[in-house]
């Protein structure tokens, strides 16, 4: 019995026995109102619900009385080994060993399917991340970016959600002058502008683009050889931006250029459309948005005295195009110097007539350092000033790289051990989890050399308390990957996993899928190779969400 069964069952339950009390009408409880959730002490049950807590007052019964009724039915149910009423109105039920362990066969028969829905299929996503400035490297945050991007909208998509993985490509600006000319210098062999871009890799690039450019290109008068480095330095920064994310697993659906914002008319068309709904005012010559009616701490302005588009026209223009795209969902993911710029993104969001936090979200991401030897590593060897995706995965490997920056909640700092990364132990998470998943493999290997298969089932028989725990373990895959794309925080999805690695591996050395010695095959073999290859399944799944290989030896 899986959780929506169980709450099918407690609902049929309690629908007549509120009927009852209300004279004659139930109307309006639905399974939503009748929570499930698993006890964190195994001896008070497999799952516990404070429904009767919940609907006392709306049914007028006092909660304890209530909640035995809501026992006495649910005694009644197949598959349910008893109930207990606990404290001022808890209900703790306990499955038959049949009923629980039955969810390992589905799990094996729904495979890569199984923790998937449809309930997020009228979202239309889409989902910002990264969108480093073409100007270097990858520097750590936009690696987090990209790990929790990436397996965000993994997660999501595996909920039903149509999602569009998108990357603001900012071409526009003064960080691309400040850019060019750092190449030109660099070809000059002349210092580094004092606010320009050091490191290795601006001297790889400037040296591309002399080679690239069709002509001498030193015979160019200095604005036309900045604007060829620009050209040629942009595009061959981004191409390494692009591998670089793409070695790490992470593709876009979409690269927009924010060129084309201001090429397109597009700014235009955003002031325009505000004009129409009476929150653009002129002051001082200038163009205004009248953000503090929707909770900005003043008012923005969007084109300047001099007539040029003030930082904010770009962000009314691209949230104006995206929603003319059809998203119905825009997903910002920002870096914590941007916290300070949420507020106004929600007063543009809501200036529009949409709603802010639904419409559009904003994830802030908090700083990542590495260590080594206990000392935070501070320099790259390429970039120079900070440290870059392509070193992090130089050192530790993109599977320990992905998960390192996925296991933590992105609005907490993370410091990222590399010593226990590289370790071949279970201190390292991500080995933690993989071996788990490898072992699972290895025992379906030697069951298949010992003649254990799957070709009997008997599910009454899973009831040593490691499977017990197993199982209901199992059965929280579903929840936990529905909320983690509820919250948006894939880090749930990476706990999971090392928790149920953990009881996996409890079970491995508690419960014989082969028999020892010479002792024959027998239905509790069979029946827990079943269980064995459900856990690898929800292993695999997991990791899948997380864009971490699975790998089957280790």
């Amino acid at each position: 019995m899986d959780p929506a069964a169980l709450s099918a069952a407690l609902l049929a339950v309690i629908a007549p026995l509120a009927e009852a009390r209300r004279e004659g009408s139930s109307a309006g409880i639905t399974a939503d109102d009748l929570p499930l959730e698993r006890p964190k002490n195994r001896d008070h049950g497999d799952w516990a619900s404070n429904a009767a807590l919940k609907l006392s007052k709306v049914v007028g019964a006092n909660p304890r009385e209530f909640a035995a009724e809501i026992a006495a039915g649910l005694e009644a149910v197949d598959g349910i080994a008893s109930v207990e009423v606990a404290g001022p109105g808890f209900i703790n039920i306990r499955l038959d060993a049949a009923a629980a362990g039955a969810l390992a066969k589905t799990i094996v028969e729904q495979g890569a399917a199984f923790g998937t829905n449809d309930s997020r299929t009228d979202e239309i996503i889409n989902l910002e991340f990264v969108s480093a400035n073409p100007t270097g490297p990858i520097h750590l945050g936009g690696t987090r970016w990209a790990a929790l991007g990436d397996a965000l909208a993994r997660i999501l998509s595996s909920q039903g959600a149509q999602v569009t993985r998108e990357y603001y490509f900012n071409d526009h600006g003064a960080q691309i002058d400040r850019f060019a000319r750092s190449l030109v210098a660099a070809h000059q062999g002349d210092p580094t502008p004092e606010d320009g871009y050091g490191g290795a890799y601006i001297h790889d690039i400037a040296k591309r683009v002399a080679e690239a450019y069709d002509g001498d290109i030193d015979a160019l008068d200095a604005d036309a050889e900045q604007e060829a480095f620009r050209e040629l330095g942009v595009n061959f920064m981004f191409d390494e931006i692009k591998q670089s994310l793409h070695e790490f697993g992470v593709d876009f659906d979409v690269y927009f250029h924010e060129n084309d914002l201001h090429n397109s008319g597009a700014v235009e068309r955003a002031v325009a459309r505000l004009r129409e709904l009476g929150h653009i005012f002129e002051a001082d010559g200038a163009t205004w948005l009248r953000s503090t009616e929707f909770g900005d701490d003043k008012d923005r302005v969007i084109i300047k005295s001099d007539g040029q588009p003030a930082y904010i026209s770009g962000d009314l223009a691209y949230y104006l195009d995206k929603r003319e795209r059809g998203f119905n969902r825009c997903i910002i993911m920002l870096g914590a110097d941007h916290h300070g710029y949420v507020q106004r993104l929600m007063a543009m969001c809501a200036a529009f007539g949409d709603e802010p936090n639904v419409n559009l979200q904003v994830l802030i991401g908090q700083m990542v350092n590495l260590v080594r030897d206990g000392q935070p590593m501070r320099m790259s060897k390429r970039a120079g000033t900070v440290v870059t995706l392509e070193d992090l995965v130089e050192i530790v490997g993109v599977d320990a790289a992905r998960y390192a920056l996925t296991r933590s909640s992105a609005d907490s700092n993370l410091d990222i051990d590399l010593d226990v990364l590289q370790k071949r132990t279970n201190d390292n998470p991500v080995f933690y989890v993989q071996y788990a998943h490898a072992r699972t493999h290895n025992v379906a290997r030697n069951a298949a050399d010992s003649g254990v298969d799957r070709s009997e089932f008997a599910p009454e028989l899973l009831d040593h308390e490691t499977e017990s725990a197993l199982l209901g373990a199992l059965q929280e895959y579903p929840r936990i990957v529905a909320y983690a794309a509820e919250v948006r925080e894939p880090h749930r999805v990476a706990r999971y996993l090392e928790e149920l690695a953990g009881l996996y591996h409890r079970w491995y050395d508690n419960c014989r899928v082969i028999p020892q010695g010479d002792a024959p095959v027998e239905s509790v073999h069979r029946t827990r190779l079943w269980l064995n290859d459900a856990t690898g399944q929800v292993l695999r799944n997991g990791l899948t969400l997380l864009g971490v290989s699975a790998p089957e030896r280790m």
